[in-house]
């Protein structure tokens, strides 16, 4: 790139787990490797998951949750990247199946459709990745190209403590 280049543009997706109240790590982590952000939100994570005025300061962008209008501007440029952290159950498996029924699912299937590479860390308790629909969901967006992270349930280790989640491991992964 030259000075005059614009930086690549990257899209989070943002779903409801408590861990996404820390996705300005990623966004930090981002914006340190010399990407742009523009944050998506499924409407339940809008409800409190995380700190939304902070993460608008942060990109200096609205997020987005919902459609826009006919002949309403773009309000994000094309990505050259996504990212889904954290990724729930729910979004895995409607995104799997091609499911569009919010912006943050719909944008993630045109995704696939035009080449964007996308990497997933996954957010999913135990109990939820051991169901049988998890799992092919998983390997059918392997097989779309999708990479992910290493899996992460939150649960309480052994020790009384949770492990640490990826967020600047999903750079590396582009």
């Amino acid at each position: 790139m030259t000075e005059q280049d614009p930086k690549p543009f990257l899209y989070v997706v943002v779903c409801a787990a408590g861990i996404a109240a820390d996705v300005g790590r990623l966004i930090a982590a981002a914006q340190e490797s010399d990407w742009e952000v523009g944050v998506i939100a499924t409407p339940v994570a809008m409800g409190g998951f995380f700190d939304t005025a902070a993460v608008e300061a942060q990109t200096g962008r609205p997020i987005r949750s919902a459609w826009r209008s006919p002949g309403d501007p773009r309000p994000f440029p094309a990505p050259d990247a996504v990212i889904v952290a954290p990724a729930t159950f729910n979004t895995i498996n409607k995104w799997a199946a091609g499911t569009a029924d919010t912006l943050a699912l719909g944008t993630l299937c045109e995704m696939h459709g035009l080449g964007v590479p996308t990497v997933v860390l996954p957010c999913v308790a135990d109990a939820l990745a051991a169901h049988p629909a998890y799992r092919a969901s998983l390997i059918r967006l392997r097989g779309m190209g999708v990479r992910f992270g290493d899996p992460y349930s939150g649960e309480v280790q052994e020790d009384g403590g949770r492990p640490e989640f990826g967020w600047e491991r999903a750079l590396d992964l582009l």
